[in-house]
Parts: C-alpha cells; structure tokens; sequence
C-alpha cells in the first residue's frame, strides 16, 4: 500500500511539473547578460531573445548587469526563483571566472543548469590601423625585444579574451603587459587610439571597426580561416601550430528550475539557431551556431573550464 502512495504521489508530481512546462510561459521573461551593452554576448544574446519572445509569446527582456567579471549578473541569476522566469546569456567567461578567480560567489557547476550553446566565434586580433604591428611576426619581435612591456587589451581582468591572448604569449613564447578595461567597446576604442598593441576581440564585436578600416586584422584565433573575414590568416598559419581556441556564448538558469522547462528552452533556441534569418545574423557576425542538448553543454562547459585552468596554470597567472 505504501509503495502504490509513493507511486501515486511521484506520478501526480510529475503530472503537475510537466502541466507546468506546458503552461509554461505565462509571463516576461528577464535575460541578464552579465556584460557590457556591445559584447559578444550582448550582441547574440538580444538576437535570441527576440525570437524567443516571439516563439514563447512572452517579452524577453535583456538587462545589462556587468561587472566582475560577469559575476554580478551571475549572481543575480543564481539568486533568482528557479521557475525559468530568469536567465542568464554568457561568453567563455563563465568557463574562464574559475580558473582566474580564487572564489566566487557562486559554485557555476551546482549553482546553474547548463540550458544551450547558443554558438562559437573565432577570435580576432586586432590592431590600431596606424600602428607598428602589421603582422603577428612583428608582434612576435617586439615583444621579444621588450619583455612585459608591450601592451595588450582585454576586456577585463580574467575574462576568456584576456586568457586567450594569455594562451597567445605563451604559445608564441612572450611576456606582455595586460591592459585591462571595463568591456570590449573600450578595448577596441583603445586599441584604434594606438594605446594596445592589440585586443583579442570577438568578430561580432570587432567587423565593423574593420570594415571601416580602423582596425586591422593580424590573425583569427580558429585552426582555419572564417568566411567573414576570408583574407585574415588563422595565427596557426603563422607559426603558432595547431592554435585553435574559441569564444562561445550559452545560456542557463538558476539550480532546481524544473527539467521540463529546461528542456522547453533548450528545443526553443535549437529552434531557433535553425532559423535562416538568425542564421544569416549570425553568420554576418562570424557566429557558428551549435545546438547542444542539455547534458552536451554540460559536458562542453566542463570541458572548457578545465581549458582555462590549464592555460592559468602554464601561464603561471595568480588568482584574483
């Protein structure tokens, strides 16, 4: 009798989760981007939403909350009712805060549940149109000839662009200065005034400095060239053999929102990275969509905090 309860009990439960992910949305959602307004991030994160909206019935509002890192927005979402009403839209610097800071505020692997990949961008180095770098070998050289005083840009102290152009010294086998700045539209504007000597941007950030021509492109950060910027070689192609390292944007929500609503978001954004307009967004921006399940991205996020602290620990970078 007691175990026919139990089995009564677990089915009327789960009648009543997936009642509410059928239900499921029945108000605005709020999508915090835990960084500045022009980010990569950003820039992804508010095409989704829109469709989103449109395919929830529902506003999907995107709110700004940099800072830290991206761990403001983070925790405001970590804070948040579990209920699907609040999401988080991220770069790699959700895989990239645990390796540079020695705590956070918030466990990213019990703290969150892994949603989607919403897709993957090349990086691109950068470089004042004006200025002495024409090239990576001249980069190279220069650095060399100046240990730790040539500078570089980054969009804030242990984000994944400022490891990834960590991974770039050691892999060329240099000692730079790192710059530091607030998000990635200062970095740029810094790095067009000369004051960098490069900033390792994200295409979507960075295309249109360089279809303008403030900017030139020294290398993309994947194995092989990109259709958006066909002429710029891969830095692998320039004596850094078999250098392939992305940025990539995903999205999750607060630990205990329940799988059916997890699910539903996770078949919404498959969907609509498999849409021809978010597509095309997409592909002018120099973003690969890549729809993962849930368990893929879990595994996929992993995977790349355990890149990032490797890269801290070769670099021999101290925690903040």
């Amino acid at each position: 009798m007691i175990l026919v309860r139990m089995i009564a009990g677990f089915a009327l439960a789960s009648a009543a989760v997936f009642a509410v992910a059928q239900e499921y949305p029945t108000k605005p959602i709020r999508m915090i981007i835990p960084l500045t307004p022009g980010s990569g991030a950003d820039i992804a994160g508010r095409i989704v939403a829109r469709h989103l909206g449109e395919a929830l019935k529902q506003p999907v509002i995107v709110e700004n909350r940099a800072g830290a890192g991206g761990q403001i927005g983070t925790q405001a979402v970590v804070k948040a009712d579990p209920d699907g009403y609040t999401v988080l839209v991220q770069s790699a610097s959700h895989a990239a805060n645990p390796a540079i800071y020695k705590s956070l505020s918030y466990d990213p692997l019990k703290d969150l549940v892994d949603v989607a990949l919403l897709g993957v961008t090349p990086y691109v180095m950068v470089a004042a149109k004006d200025g002495p770098y024409k090239n990576v070998k001249s980069l190279i050289d220069a650095a060399k000839a100046k240990p730790g005083e040539i500078p570089f840009a980054s969009a804030g102290v242990g984000g994944a662009a400022h490891l990834v152009a960590e991974y770039f010294a050691q892999v060329a086998g240099v000692k730079m200065l790192h710059i530091p700045y607030k998000g990635s539209p200062e970095a740029i504007q810094d790095t067009i005034a000369g004051r960098t000597s490069f900033y390792m941007a994200p295409i979507n950030t960075a295309i249109g400095q360089l279809k303008e021509g403030r900017l030139i492109a020294l290398g993309v950060s994947s194995k092989r060239r990109v259709d958006v910027l066909p002429d710029v070689p891969a830095l692998s192609e320039q004596g850094l053999k078999d250098f392939d390292i992305g940025l990539w944007f995903g999205m999750w929500v607060p630990a205990g929102t329940p799988p059916a609503i997890v699910q539903k978001l996770n078949a919404q954004v498959t969907a609509i990275l498999q849409n021809p307009e978010v597509r095309e967004q997409f592909a002018k921006l120099g973003i690969g969509p890549v729809p993962m399940k849930p368990d893929e991205f879990a595994k996929f996020v992993r995977d790349e905090i355990n890149t990032y602290k490797r890269i801290v620990k070769d670099g021999n970078i101290q925690p903040l």
